[in-house]
């Protein structure tokens, strides 16, 4: 049987991008509700200390591990040893809290965190540049697998591997394991079911973040930005949104996919209560992984 492990990022408490789309609680407090929630890991941000010495006694009260972490990346424009200084200590403690990899995010040229930056003015490469920036983070991506710590890329919304044509190009160009986030694919007007089918052998982490189609279509891209899309509750968590995680979850089954399952959903954590939210995606991904064969490990 297929084995998984089912996590959150604490990005629905506190938000790294939009502080004030933040709620004010501890990280005692936030580690608290997700394992109230039943769910068995957190992804770090900004509240995390970064070190085990002092996390893991918290970890440890709650009885959650660390299921990942985001690290903002610059090789696009940066400078692979400048990388890997940057990228030292986060790696150092991945290691001693046997986290499952890095989320690597590429936020060289992205909007993604400028409140009035408008969606459509989205860096793009041509092929022979994401060719060039493959075969570097494809280096970069080598060397932190080689400290015992991956990577796993995370495509993302306003960023230069936003839709699924950027994808495949970057898979096509690159050797780097894939974070496949359904709810940024969708966002992108992607196809969920076809980058799995196209790129499941390279997936290793996977985001379950939900969408509403109803604010999404909504937006003017020419005018508002990611973070306005945010605002508006672009995102949401699994069962609470337009996206079936059922035949998502099921496609992943079918191609052998085993590891963490994260729900992240960045939105107002006044109007929409963490713990509610993380009570509600939990349930839904099990009732889906149950349906799809998954024994869920807690």
């Amino acid at each position: 049987m297929l084995q998984a492990r089912l996590g959150i990022a604490p990005i629905a408490w506190w938000n790294d991008d939009l502080e004030s789309l933040s709620d004010d609680v501890s990280l005692d407090e936030c580690l608290r509700q997700a394992a109230t929630a039943g769910l068995s890991g957190m992804e770090t941000g900004r509240r995390f200390p970064m070190n085990m010495a002092e996390l893991g006694p918290t970890l440890a009260r709650h009885g959650m591990s660390v299921c990942g972490g985001w690290f903002s990346g610059l090789l696009l424009d940066g400078d692979i040893e400048a990388e890997k200084d940057r990228i030292a200590a986060q790696l150092t403690f991945f290691k001693e809290a046997g986290a499952p990899c890095i989320v690597y995010g590429e936020t060289a040229r992205s909007v993604q965190g400028e409140r009035y930056t408008p969606l459509a003015q989205k860096p793009r490469l041509t092929e022979a540049e994401m060719a060039v920036y493959g075969r570097k983070i494809s280096d970069f991506s080598d060397w932190c697998a080689a400290q015992g710590m991956p990577i796993a890329y995370h495509h993302h919304m306003a960023a230069v591997v936003e839709t699924e044509a950027e994808l495949d190009m970057f898979m096509q160009n690159s050797s780097v394991p894939l974070l496949f986030d359904a709810g940024h694919m969708a966002f992108a007007g992607g196809d969920n079911l076809r980058v799995i089918d196209n790129h499941h052998a390279r997936i290793a982490h996977v985001h379950t973040k939900d969408v509403r189609f109803d604010v999404i279509n909504g937006l003017d891209r020419s005018r508002e930005s990611f973070l306005d899309a945010v605002i508006k509750g672009a995102f949401t968590v699994p069962g609470d949104g337009s996206l079936d995680f059922e035949e998502i979850v099921k496609a992943l089954a079918a191609k052998g996919y085993q590891g963490w399952f994260v729900i992240e959903a960045e939105q107002d954590p006044v109007a929409h209560p963490p713990l509610e939210m993380a009570i509600k995606g939990r349930r839904t991904l099990k009732n889906v992984m149950d349906i799809a064969g998954y024994e869920v490990v807690e």
